[in-house]
């Protein structure tokens, strides 16, 4: 039962809209008919402006971090944190608080890995960083690290690098968190294909976007 109510709080947890609570209820602004439409971190950088997405970076991260602390704050050892970890994902992506239409789940999925691998995630941050200092692309950072991820996830613990030794529950659920972030980037991948992808005003824009801004 406990293992329940505590799976149920973490989607719940997931589920909290932060970048379109922001927006309505402080600049009252529905990100929903700016922009992307998305309620995610970049596009409220993007419309509301660094503070606003900031906070919802930050907020959205927590959300991963504390639903994979959940369990061992309070003593669940029968069910590994990441699973609840994948649950409050879900819940980002599709929040209850927002008609199941919610976020890309990169940030959450970063706060993930803070409360359950660490130094994964800070290897992952620095694929990030790279890719977005060549290409100028959040969106196409996330998919670069996405797939790192899964590769990563596969072959690393072979040869003992930052995940020393397999584990199948891991690798399983960290192939579906980047697939599904894959997935909610088709658009953003049909943009960069037409060279249409919006750009961050920093790095090299390797690959010759015209819109740098929204």
């Amino acid at each position: 039962m406990k293992i329940l109510v505590l799976l149920i709080v973490a989607y719940l947890l997931g589920s909290i809209p932060t970048g379109l609570w922001i927006g309505k209820y402080i600049y009252h602004i529905n990100l929903r008919e700016h922009g992307s439409g998305n309620t995610g971190t970049t596009n409220t950088f993007r419309i509301l402006g660094a503070k606003a997405g900031i906070i919802t970076f930050i907020i959205d991260m927590l959300k991963g971090t504390i639903a994979v602390l959940l369990p061992i704050l309070c003593g669940v050892t029968t069910v590994s944190p990441i699973v609840f970890g994948l649950i409050a994902i879900l819940g980002h992506t599709f929040p209850i608080f927002a008609g199941f239409k919610g976020g890309k789940a990169v940030a959450t999925s970063a706060g993930v890995l803070l409360g359950f691998a660490p130094t994964f995630l800070l290897y992952l941050a620095v694929i990030f960083v790279i890719s977005l200092y060549l290409f100028s692309m959040i969106s196409l950072s996330s998919v670069a690290v996405s797939v790192a991820a899964i590769l990563s996830a596969l072959i690393f613990p072979t040869f003992h690098l930052i995940l020393d030794g397999y584990d199948p529950l891991f690798t399983v659920i960290i192939i579906i968190i980047a697939s599904l972030i894959i997935i909610r980037h088709k658009d953003n991948m049909l943009r960069i294909k037409n060279k249409e992808e919006n750009l961050v005003p920093w790095g090299l824009n390797l690959s010759q976007q015209k819109k740098k801004k929204n």
